[in-house]
Order: structure tokens, then C-alpha cells, then sequence
């Protein structure tokens, strides 16, 4: 086993095609846990549309929960990648157990704070009176299960960084499995509606972290979580919070963005492109899993060979990690601009959300091709422990970029609510040209001068 999961051996692409297909699968499956939700609610007699509305209030909140949980999980696998490499084992044990405190600490602040404050929140977000109460009944069950999301999907990230990449697919693997078997039950025969939804997501999610943590605690894992490990030492919060931050800042943004944009959808087109915006945002959430589960694969055999100091290696894995992101993201970008409609059905068939979801969709859709360069190099930043250059690239295409551009764009050339999906792929161009220009002409250059060193004699 330990040899198995030697990253310092054997083809570089191979390995990460071994790590990333079943990382894949997860990222996939693990968007089927609110991916589900709104294909059920969406179908609702009479109630589905708004109830899908409403349901896509909610998403800033579940994103805020889903930021915390990266900030732990994926600022501390990295770190665990690099000291394994090192041969440091104990180091990474410590790493791991104070991301797992983290996680316990943030889920029960943001359970608290959320409870409190999702009534002023909803509305802030662009809730109106028709669809409030399904944003609000979806987001108080959810938040009371939420420390189950942020050990599922923060500890998740430990179990893949340590080349468990099938088990690491299982864990999300299992609860989706069982969201889908429930949300039919809950929804439709117990007509508990988007409660059900809610109840459904929790549940699942509490099975996937009771998994995960077994896995973590048993002999099969490399690295083991001991209670030693639980005590919070600041040296080590630095890093890993210094090395999530990018994570958390796309995560938060992201929640930033989607209040900006239902808001201003409201204001310029009312509860249809609210809608709209739903739908659209879940498809690009199913389509950009691949990406994300090509740098998952990746992350740990490029910070594994840097932590031993296989430069050679490192940049083999850069190169793959880019020539995969690209190619997906052209077939992601092909298939959203020549099936909008398809992809929208699955959803919901009304005909006015079809009608302006169609022609928004190919809109926002128009830089999905260059998607691939901003994650093979901003992941690859992270594998390289640069938390600097992660961050600002993180910030750089939804805050810096898209939440201006969505507040200008609707009074330009009488664009209205259609501006706001205008804005989408303006920033993404703009962000991921200029992410994989630095990362070439800094982090690339410096991997080809220490891979030259190291070869002379």
C-alpha cells in the first residue's frame, strides 16, 4: 500500500489519471447532493418553479458552509501531500487533526450565526413574499445538520491525499446514493416538499462523515487521526488557513456573486430570471466537477514530488494537470453552447424559462473554452504550497471582476438582466488568461531552473 501511493515513482500521467477518475466521479456525485434537489423540486406540481427559485436563494448560504470546509480540508491536504513526501508522517497526522478541529469549530459557529440570521439574509439575497418560505423552510434544516457537510467534504480531501482515491469517491458515493433513494420518499410520498429536500441532503450527508471519519480512523489509512493531534497549535492554523484561503475565497466570492446577481435580477427581471440563474449556475456547477476533480487528482502527486524534491516530476504533473483541464474545458464549452435547451429540461420545461434561459445560457457559457487554464494553474499554485498567488487569482475573477461587472453591466447598451450573464464571461476570460500567464512566466519558470540544478552533477 505504502508503495502504491508513492507518488515518486511511475508515469506521472497515468497516476494522475488514476487519482483524478475516481476524484471525477466524487466531484460529480457530491454535486448530486443539491443537483437532485432541485431536479425533484423543480418538478413539484404547481409549486416547482417557485419552490426552484426559492431553493436557489439558498445557494450563498450552502456556499458560505461549503468555503469553511475548504479553507480546513483543502488547505491542509496539500501540506499532508508535502510532508509526506518529506517522510514526515507526524507532521501530516498533526496537520490533519488540526483541520478536523477546524472544521468542528466552524460548523458549529456557522449553524449558530446561520440560524439566526437566514431570515434578514433571504430577503437580502432577493427573496420575495411567493418565495421565502421555500428558501427558508430548505435552509433551517439544512443548517442544523451542516457540521455533517463540513466533516464530509473537509476530511474528504485527506483520504484522496494520501492516493485513496477510489475510497475518497465512496464516501460522497454513499450519500449521494442514498439522497437520491430519499428525496423521492421525503418530497413526493411523505409531501414534505422542499423540507424533505432538506432532510434527504442532511441525512446523506451525516452518513458520507460518519465514513469518511471511519476510514480515517482505521488501519488502512497511512496517516491516522489521534486525539494528540485534535489540539489546535497556531504555527500550524497559519498554514493551513494561508494555503485554503484560495479555496475559500472562490467559495466566498462565488456566495458574493450569487447575492449580487439574484438581487439585481430581481430588480431588472423579477422571480423568472432569478430562476434562470438557478438552473444555469447548476449546470456550470455539474460541468465544472471534471476540472475540479482533474486538480484534486493531481494536487497530491505534485505537492508529493515537490516535498521530495523531484522537480522533473513536478513539472511532468503541471503539464498533464494543463493539457487535461484544457481539453475538458473545450468539451464542457462545446456541449453548453450546442444543447442549452436539453440541459435546461432536466430541470424544469416551463416555456418563459426556457425562453430567457436559452439565449442567457449561451451568453454566459462563451468563455468555458479558456476555464481550464485558471484551474490547472491556480490548483497548481496550491500543489506548490503558494498560497499568495492562489488567493489573488481566487479573488481576482469573482470579486475583483465579475461582482463590478454584474452592478455596471445591466445599465450599459440597455442590456437590463441580461447583462448579468454578459458579466460571466468577460470575468472568466479576463481572469484565467492573466492567472495562466503568471503562473507560467513565475512557478513555471523557477520548476524548469531547479529541475536544471538538480541534474548537474
Amino acid at each position: 500500500m505504502q508503495r502504491g501511493n508513492d507518488f515518486s515513482q511511475g508515469s506521472i500521467p497515468r497516476t494522475i489519471v488514476r487519482l483524478s477518475l475516481p476524484m471525477i466521479g466524487a466531484q460529480i456525485v457530491n454535486a448530486l447532493y443539491n443537483i437532485v434537489d432541485r431536479i425533484y423540486i423543480g418538478q413539484m406540481p404547481v409549486v416547482g418553479r417557485d419552490a426552484l427559485t426559492g431553493l436557489g436563494l439558498t445557494f450563498p448560504i450552502l456556499m458560505i458552509i461549503s468555503a469553511f470546509a475548504a479553507l480546513a480540508g483543502m488547505g491542509g491536504a496539500p501540506l499532508c501531500s508535502i510532508y509526506r513526501g518529506q517522510g514526515d508522517d507526524k507532521q501530516a497526522e498533526d496537520i490533519m487533526g488540526n483541520s478536523l478541529s477546524l472544521l468542528l469549530i466552524f460548523g458549529v459557529a456557522l449553524t449558530m450565526l446561520g440560524l439566526v440570521f437566514k431570515g434578514p439574509a433571504l430577503y437580502l439575497f432577493g427573496a420575495s413574499d411567493i418565495t421565502f418560505p421555500y428558501a427558508d423552510n430548505y435552509l433551517t434544516i439544512y443548517l442544523s445538520g451542516s457540521i455533517f457537510v463540513m466533516i464530509g467534504l473537509g476530511m474528504n480531501y485527506f483520504i484522496s491525499a494520501q492516493g485513496f482515491a477510489k475510497e475518497s469517491m465512496f464516501t460522497v458515493l454513499i450519500g449521494a446514493a442514498l439522497n437520491i433513494a430519499l428525496d423521492p420518499v421525503f418530497i413526493f410520498a411523505l409531501d414534505m416538499g422542499v423540507q424533505g429536500a432538506a432532510l434527504a441532503t442532511v441525512l446523506s450527508q451525516m452518513v458520507s462523515a460518519v465514513w469518511c471519519m471511519g476510514f480515517l480512523l482505521s488501519k488502512r489509512s497511512l496517516l491516522k487521526l489521534r486525539w494528540k493531534s485534535l489540539r489546535l497549535r497556531w504555527g500550524f492554523i497559519k498554514r493551513i488557513c494561508a494555503l485554503g484561503f484560495s479555496s475559500f475565497t472562490m467559495q466566498v466570492t462565488e456566495s458574493a456573486v450569487q447575492i449580487v446577481s439574484n438581487a439585481s435580477l430581481q430588480a431588472y427581471g423579477g422571480d423568472i430570471y432569478v430562476g434562470v440563474m438557478t438552473v444555469v449556475n447548476s449546470i456550470k456547477q455539474v460541468l465544472m466537477m471534471p476540472l475540479q476533480g482533474f486538480a484534486q487528482g493531481a494536487q497530491p502527486v505534485i505537492g508529493f514530488n515537490y516535498g521530495a524534491k523531484k522537480y522533473g516530476r513536478v513539472i511532468e504533473g503541471c503539464k498533464s494537470l494543463m493539457l487535461m483541464c484544457i481539453a475538458y474545458s473545450v468539451f464542457s464549452w462545446a456541449l453548453a453552447l450546442l444543447f442549452p435547451g436539453a440541459l435546461i429540461r432536466v430541470f424544469n420545461s416551463d416555456p418563459s424559462l426556457l425562453s430567457v434561459g436559452i439565449p442567457a445560457m449561451r451568453i454566459y457559457f462563451l468563455s468555458q473554452c479558456l476555464m481550464g487554464l485558471q484551474m490547472a494553474a491556480q490548483n497548481s499554485f496550491v500543489a506548490l504550497n503558494k498560497p499568495k498567488e492562489a488567493m489573488f487569482f481566487a479573488l481576482l475573477r469573482k470579486g475583483i471582476l465579475l461582482i463590478p461587472l454584474m452592478l455596471i453591466m445591466p445599465k450599459l447598451f440597455g442590456l437590463g438582466a441580461m447583462g448579468i450573464f454578459v458579466a460571466e464571461p468577460i470575468a472568466d476570460a479576463v481572469s484565467a488568461i492573466s492567472c495562466f500567464t503568471t503562473f507560467m512566466l513565475t512557478a513555471w519558470r523557477s520548476l524548469k531552473k531547479s529541475s536544471t540544478v538538480s541534474l548537474q552533477p
